[in-house]
């Protein structure tokens, strides 16, 4: 089963277009469980989900061969910036879970519109990107800890400690670097 070109570019545009709420949405919901914490900027959360969210709009669509490396990257980065911000492994999933229902229920009139086939086809391409980034992202979230936990003898090394400067020159990278691809096409 496969969706046609078209489905994929109006999945994608949909996506894309709902970002802003659906990053909006997905702050809130950040906020009530309180998981945000303080060691990473509510700005920079927000510009990370908002890379997420263009890099899966990206991966449903015809693009997803180029992006999906940049998409493995940004999971990873979330994984890790999840073990920063002090959550548990089952956390990390469940708040990329969260954007799988998010996206489900805000593409619903968009796939209701579609060939049933085809809009099948987008769900369960939606359904295995977001199933293997949050694999990569608990892959991010477990090297970051072990790296923690155990340098140096289980002894945190001078330096380990989260650099929120660090973590933005990736996320600016991560951003540039989808810009340059989605620019060439």
């Amino acid at each position: 089963m496969r969706a046609s070109h078209p489905a994929l570019l109006a999945a994608g545009r949909a996506i894309i277009e709902m970002r802003e709420d659906t990053v909006a949405r997905w702050l809130e919901w950040l906020d009530g469980r309180g998981t945000i914490g303080t060691t990473i900027s509510r700005a920079m959360l927000q510009r990370h989900l908002q890379l997420l969210a263009t890099m899966l709009a990206e991966m449903v669509g015809p693009m997803r061969r180029e992006v999906k490396g940049l998409w493995f990257q940004g999971c990873e980065h979330y994984g890790r910036a999840g073990a920063t911000r002090g959550l548990a492994a089952g956390e990390v999933v469940e708040e990329l879970t969260f954007l799988r229902d998010l996206l489900t229920r805000q593409l619903a009139p968009v796939l209701a519109a579609m060939r049933a086939r085809q809009a099948m086809a987008i769900v369960l391409r939606l359904n295995r990107v977001l199933d293997k980034g949050i694999a990569v992202a608990v892959v991010g979230y477990t090297d970051a800890l072990v790296a923690t936990l155990f340098t140096e003898n289980g002894v945190p090394a001078p330096g380990s400690e989260f650099d929120p400067a660090e973590a933005e020159r990736q996320i600016v990278a991560l951003e540039l670097e989808l810009a340059a691809l989605t620019a060439r096409h």
